[in-house]
């Protein structure tokens, strides 16, 4: 749908757009054109302005500048910076982040809007993440030195959009206000591209889709049309991958970056730099207003909750939280996968009118130093999912139900660490165990591993898909061998559940599992899962399990990320598995549960346990795994559960 901002008669608009694709495909800059927007301005467009960098790189980048008519005003004006790898300019007129660039213009901002190094019209080899730091630092560098700019620059950016301003906040750049939409970094190593020591096949399935977008591809026909052959479904029953044998072969470069990314298992400088640890930059951000936001079912609510934790810690500017039920930056939806949190759980008209007014109005207080109520805001805004009825809406979805809540803080002050322990019977209580000898035991066969059935999934299309659902095995998600089987009745797979609950029980925080394992492998991982088990009702007789978060440990990892250390068989180990933060009510008469396994594929790469290197290894094997329950080796679930009055 064209955004009613941009309607003007056919004629012209279609001729600007026409324009703008013809000098695209010449590879000459557009001169400016004026469309007017919403504001009281007009918009004059600069495209494809050739900005160089400190290694003499130029990067394509269009300015968008409030006019008179079709001359752009003199300002000065405050700059708003966007960057992304995705083309500034991809679709015409009708890109997103192209109106709403123009938007911000109409009312008087000057938005630059940059193409990433060797992305788009930008010039240089593509790195992914690693350059935007000192590119980015770069641009608001040159952007001070124009006349238009007054000296305040905010910047924003959803996804890779927000990992560019991560970085170059961590570069030091002389930022004013930041707004950043599910990414920015804290730690790559722990979310985002590896977690818990295992590597996230998102970056393999990113890396493929984007490929076709790369100068080589892009420009060749028999490239793209030998990479559209590339059965990248059949490749992931394939293993193991090399250098040169994977579903990346064709693009080297790609192909290069997730390798490197891949085969780098041990916390060393590699992770420590700049774009992709801002844990490691936090003393060079400014002390600047900032927003995190991020969803439940993204990959970054780590990210956002670290970065707001350290940050608003650092500075006496404001520094904002927001936690949605989303997929990633799908905040327009009221759900995530298969199940429904209800007309609340949208951005639009709970938080805001929109996302745009949200940003808009982040600036215009920061930037402006317009008196818009920004101030009065809550810190930190979390949405609490639960409940609903259960039963399946008209849209065919689980009605889970939730409801947004002000919070002072992250994590919540009301918060309470409770231990929830493992029983040999697959209880989870309170008490814990006093045997003297109890565990469970299951075989992890890389072969034929545990399913991702939703969860903290982006851009894994066609091979996985993010989100809430019944976990059970389904056509939908990769590695499910029998459609309609339980998760929970995988012989791999162990369930740990309390009693139906007698009230309702709120668990809002990160979630930490102390397990005592053994193995007769010298490697393997185990992960866990957090389910919230609905009772059967009429739509679903067999019950609802619901997935809330899952964390992963590559065992080699249990005592350090820096130093791996292999384990010797049969000996017991205490380990610490960390999942993503959530928060959920838990309604009286449903269960909670914890899903122990080995797997959790394609979401993460698999452990063949041989414990040959990470991203080099050529054999797999079974693995026999243990968890050891008794009152020696207490295995418990810490949950942050919210008691109030």
């Amino acid at each position: 749908m064209t955004p009613r901002s941009l309607a003007r008669p056919i004629d012209r608009r279609e001729l600007g757009v026409q324009f703008l694709r013809l000098a695209a495909a010449l590879a000459v800059p557009a001169p400016a054109l004026a469309f007017p927007a919403d504001g009281r301005h007009r918009v004059a467009v600069d495209r494809n302005v050739m900005v160089a960098m400190r290694d003499g790189v130029k990067l394509a980048t269009d300015i968008y500048r409030p006019a008179d008519g079709d001359t752009p005003l003199p300002g000065p004006f405050p700059v708003i910076l966007e960057r992304t790898p995705y083309g500034k300019s991809q679709d015409g007129l009708r890109h997103a982040s192209v109106a709403i660039a123009r938007m911000l213009a109409s009312h008087g901002y000057v938005v630059v809007f940059q193409d990433c190094r060797g992305r788009g019209g930008s010039q240089g080899d593509y790195v992914k993440y690693l350059s935007d730091g000192q590119d980015g630092s770069d641009c608001c560098a040159w952007i001070l030195a124009q006349p238009w700019c007054n000296g305040r620059i905010g910047a924003q950016g959803l996804s890779y959009g927000a990992h560019t301003v991560g970085a170059m906040a961590g570069a030091g750049a002389p930022l004013a206000a930041l707004f950043l939409d599910s990414g920015g970094f804290a730690n790559a190593y722990q979310g985002g591209i590896r977690q818990g020591g295992a590597f996230e096949l998102k970056q393999v399935t990113w890396a493929y889709r984007a490929a076709f977008e790369s100068p080589e591809v892009r420009d060749d026909p028999a490239k793209t049309a030998a990479l559209q052959a590339v059965d990248i479904k059949a490749w992931f029953k394939r293993w193991p991958w090399t250098r040169g044998n994977s579903p990346l072969s064709l693009v080297p470069e790609y192909e290069d970056y997730v390798f490197d990314q891949w085969e780098a298992g041990d916390f060393d400088g590699f992770w420590k730099q700049l774009g992709i640890y801002a844990e490691g930059y936090y003393d060079a951000f400014p002390k600047a207003p900032m927003t995190w936001m991020s969803s439940w079912y993204d990959p970054y609510p780590r990210t956002a909750t670290q970065n707001y934790m350290a940050l608003s810690r650092r500075t006496t500017a404001p520094v904002r939280l927001i936690l949605g039920p989303w997929t990633h930056g799908n905040n327009h939806q009221s759900f995530s996968g298969d199940v429904d949190f209800g007309p609340q759980a949208v951005l639009a008209g709970n938080l805001a009118p929109d996302l745009t007014t949200l940003r808009k109005r982040w600036f215009d207080r920061h930037l402006k130093g317009e008196a818009n109520g920004v101030d009065d805001e809550p810190r930190v805004r979390i949405f609490v999912m639960g409940g609903g009825s259960g039963r399946r809406n008209a849209e065919g979805r689980m009605d889970h139900g939730g409801r947004w809540r002000a919070e002072p803080d992250w994590p919540l002050p009301d918060a309470r660490e409770t231990p929830y322990y493992l029983h040999a019977d697959g209880g989870l209580r309170p008490e814990r165990s006093g045997a003297a000898k109890a565990d469970r035991r299951f075989t992890y066969d890389p072969a034929h591993p545990t399913p991702s059935v939703g969860g903290t999934i982006t851009s894994g299309q066609p091979i996985m898909v993010g989100g809430a659902f019944d976990q059970r095995e389904d056509d939908r998600f990769f590695a499910s061998e029998k459609p309609g089987r339980a998760l929970a009745d995988r012989p791999d797979v162990l369930v740990f559940q309390t009693p139906p609950l007698a009230q309702d029980v709120e668990v809002t925080g990160p979630i930490t599992a102390e397990l005592w394992i053994s193995s007769d492998a010298p490697d393997t991982d185990f992960t866990i899962k957090l389910v919230d088990v609905y009772p059967p009702n009429p739509d679903y007789p067999q019950g609802f399990a619901m997935n809330l978060t899952d964390g992963i440990l590559r065992c080699r990892y249990r005592d350090s990320w820096e130093t791996p250390s292999l384990m010797t068989p049969g000996r017991i180990y205490r380990i610490r598995v960390e999942a993503f933060p959530t928060s959920n009510l838990f309604k009286a008469g449903h269960r909670i549960r914890l899903d122990i396994a080995s797997a959790n594929f394609p979401h993460f790469d698999l452990n063949p346990n041989t414990g040959e290197p990470e991203g080099r290894w050529r054999r797999m094997r079974p693995a026999r795994n243990v968890v050891h329950l008794d009152a020696t080796h207490p295995s418990h679930v810490i949950l942050p559960v919210v008691r109030r009055a």
